[in-house]
Parts: structure tokens; C-alpha cells; sequence
């Protein structure tokens, strides 16, 4: 078996979603004086690398310990979307079914788009491109995903909404400024607005932003953020894929190791009651 690894290096550099806490390592003790050394970490649960869980942007479900292991690691493919990427691109399902890999019904999905080359520490970093200007899929991709059964994807950008279909085109009116000259028209006008019911309580929802973090959320299809690492080794290859987050209850997304592995079959299966997310939550 073979093991590529698409999880970007973490410090005390690596930036977090906009406007959320950075990342922060510093010393409890030191070895020179207390004889162990300790550490500690504090930041934002989507610094770097990570999943996020349903819970993140839809109520009471899918923190990180509900997940189990055999819908965290799974066949799946690494698919190359970068030839047709540019600056707030949107992607489509036809870009995905016309590149040179099989995608199944079920399969755990990484799209490639090239984004991760400006990322902080990267020779071409550049974090305001990465995180305000990168693609990302529109309503017509989280249909193709909901009826193609995807289990999760996860993409090399800030997020796995268009940039512009987030909160970054409020944060930096400048740049939504110039995505709307670029198209032709306004953010609202070009992305839409979106409505479904909330499955606890049936209300009716309406909104025009984040729909990979709700609707998608809601129906079970998760994703991860800033994939990096090795992926170009790894594009439009089929091999089991696994996301390694926290298994800590209550917790809405985890920083984690994103791996492919080759030569490893098809069959995932997952074993024990622990490996299978089956636990006595809290009494409740």
C-alpha cells in the first residue's frame, strides 16, 4: 500500500478561516527547567487542513465523533479541475464528469483546482487570493453530488462554497466589487438565492450565502478545507481516501490528516463499536 498525504504543514503561520482565531503554539514548560518539555495550541477548529462536521452549519447533528470510520475513509478520486480554474471560477458538474477518472455512486470526491499553490509557505503565496478569490461549485454541482450519493469532498481552497457565495463578499466589498464587474452582474444576482426546510423543525429557509455549509450540511454531504500536501501526485487517480479528524464529542470540525492510499482494494469496512461511531452520548 501506498500513502500520499494532502494535508498542508501546520505552525504558527498557518492562517485560519477569515476572521477567525491563527494559530497559536507556544511553551508550557521547557526541558531546561521542569525536565519535560509541554506545549500548548490554541486556535480555531478551521486553521489548516480540516473537516468540518455537519454540526458546523445545520442544527443537533454530525459533530466529529458521530462520524464513523467506514464514511471517513472510503474509495474514491482524486479529480483535476485546474485546466478550466481562474480567479472566482465557478465549477460544474461537467467539468468533473469530462475529466479522465471514473467518479462511482458513493465515492469520497477531492477536487483539485490548483488554489493550493498560494497558500502560506508556498512560493506563489498569496492569502487573499487563496481565501477571497478562489472557485468553488454552484447549486448545480450540490445536486450532482446529493443524486451521485458523494459521502464527503474536500477541496485545495479556503472554503468549499465559492468565495464569493460566503461572507467574504460583506468582509471585502472591494473584491466583490470586481467579481461583479468581471460577470456582468451583482453577487446576489449571479449566485441566486436558495430555499429548503429545516429537517428538525420544518421551517422554511431562505438564503443567498453558504449553501455547502447548509443545505449540503443538512443532507449529510460534509466537506474539507485547504487540502494541500501532495495532492499533484495523486490527480485523477482512484484510491481509498481517508480524513483522520478528533474524536471528541461535540465538536462541529477538527483539524486532520488527509490521506490517499493505493493498492489498498475497495472494501472499507468498519470495525467495533468505537470504529462505528456507536456510543452511549452523555446518557442522553
Amino acid at each position: 500500500m501506498k500513502i500520499t498525504d494532502l494535508t498542508h504543514l501546520m505552525n504558527v503561520h498557518t492562517p485560519g478561516w477569515v476572521g477567525y482565531a491563527e494559530n497559536k503554539m507556544y511553551y508550557a514548560q521547557n526541558l531546561q527547567t521542569k525536565r519535560i518539555v509541554a506545549q500548548r495550541v490554541d486556535m480555531a477548529l478551521h486553521c489548516g487542513t480540516h473537516i468540518d462536521g455537519a454540526m458546523h452549519g445545520t442544527d443537533g447533528m454530525g459533530d466529529m465523533a458521530s462520524y464513523p470510520m467506514d464514511f471517513l475513509v472510503g474509495p474514491g478520486a482524486v479529480v483535476d479541475i485546474s485546466q478550466h480554474m481562474d480567479d472566482w471560477a465557478l465549477i460544474t458538474p461537467e467539468m468533473l464528469e469530462s475529466a479522465p477518472v471514473e467518479i462511482k455512486e458513493g465515492d469520497i470526491l477531492i477536487l483539485h483546482t490548483g488554489w493550493h499553490r498560494y497558500w502560506e509557505g508556498q512560493p506563489q503565496q498569496d492569502l487573499v487570493r487563496y481565501f477571497c478569490m478562489h472557485p468553488g461549485p454552484g447549486m448545480a454541482m450540490l445536486d450532482w453530488m446529493l443524486k451521485k450519493k458523494i459521502k464527503w469532498f474536500g477541496m485545495d481552497t479556503g472554503s468549499c462554497d465559492h468565495s464569493m457565495n460566503t461572507s467574504i463578499r460583506y468582509m471585502r466589498p472591494d473584491l466583490a466589487a470586481q467579481f461583479e464587474k468581471k460577470v456582468g452582474m451583482s453577487c446576489s444576482e449571479y449566485f441566486g438565492t436558495f430555499e429548503y426546510k429545516h429537517n428538525k423543525s420544518g421551517r422554511i429557509v431562505r438564503d443567498d450565502v453558504f449553501p455547502f455549509h447548509s443545505i449540503a450540511f443538512q443532507e449529510g454531504l460534509i466537506h474539507a478545507e485547504n487540502i494541500g500536501g501532495d495532492i499533484e501526485m495523486m490527480l485523477n487517480k482512484r484510491c481509498i481516501i481517508g480524513a483522520f479528524p478528533w474524536r471528541y464529542e461535540g465538536l462541529e470540525a477538527s483539524p486532520c490528516r488527509i490521506l490517499c492510499m493505493e493498492d489498498a482494494g475497495e472494501s472499507v469496512e468498519a470495525v467495533g463499536d468505537v470504529a462505528k461511531a456507536i456510543f452511549n452520548r452523555s446518557g442522553r
